[in-house]
């Protein structure tokens, strides 16, 4: 995987995913202190110009860096279940197929320390440099659970003591109005379309957030992060 970008190859960098970079030969003092701590970790550090720069990054915007990534180590819903650091909170990902979307999702899991981020392999966002950017690197730290099937998903969760609450904008329940210290997943539908049906009827409960304006939802990653501090402030308040 290549990825590109300051923010995310220091990232990348931080959590040990790093093979090798490729670095401006026109540097400024950030961009000298990534080389840096590259070479400092043994990673191929190789110094070329824009042009090359551009070529890898097939466009994007780089900032003067690339870097080619391990793979990332994929995990099983048992093994996020046991490496959990408390209660477990999990967020999983039924379809959201904008890489910006995901990549944000990803951020806001790492910043609240979710213990995995459970995605569809198909009709779903890949794990891009796009997303990797979005996410401000977050995406090298958060524990990520590729599966084939949500809804199947959803019922191994429950038989591994996990309650799911589906975020629906059309749902008379509020998000603030259910347990959300208890062990849980928050599911999260694609743009636009929301849960598909069958994610939806496998949901323990389906939450809304108010909606006081004039537009009818927000945006899933904004939404996302409205429950996952709200139920992060409830674990604080009792000490889980």
């Amino acid at each position: 995987m290549t990825i590109f970008g300051i923010h995310s190859v220091a990232e990348a960098l931080r959590a040990d995913s790093v093979l090798q970079v490729w670095v401006s030969n026109r540097r400024d003092r950030r961009l000298k202190q990534l080389m840096e701590q590259a070479e400092r970790r043994g990673i191929d550090v190789r110094s070329v110009d824009r042009a090359e720069l551009d070529r890898l990054a097939n466009g994007g915007a780089h900032q003067g860096v690339v870097a080619h990534l391990a793979q990332f180590r994929q995990y099983g819903l048992a093994e996020l279940m046991e490496s959990a650091s408390g209660v477990p909170l999990i967020v999983v990902v039924d379809g959201v197929e904008d890489p910006q979307n995901f990549g944000a999702i990803v951020r806001t899991a790492d910043a609240v320390g979710v213990d995995g981020v459970v995605y569809q392999t198909r009709r779903a966002a890949p794990t891009s440099a796009a997303a990797m950017r979005a996410s401000a690197g977050a995406m090298a730290h958060v524990r990520l659970a590729p599966v084939v099937n949500i809804a199947r998903t959803i019922e191994e969760l429950k038989s591994l003591g996990v309650w799911s609450v589906g975020l629906d904008a059309s749902a008379p329940l509020r998000y603030h109005e259910v347990d959300l210290d208890q062990p849980l997943a928050l599911v999260l539908g694609a743009e636009g379309k929301g849960l598909r049906r069958l994610v939806r009827e496998r949901c323990d409960w389906l939450v809304s957030l108010p909606m006081c304006g004039q537009v009818s939802s927000l945006n899933v990653s904004v939404a996302a992060g409205v429950v996952l501090y709200e139920a992060i402030r409830r674990r604080g308040e009792r000490g889980r």
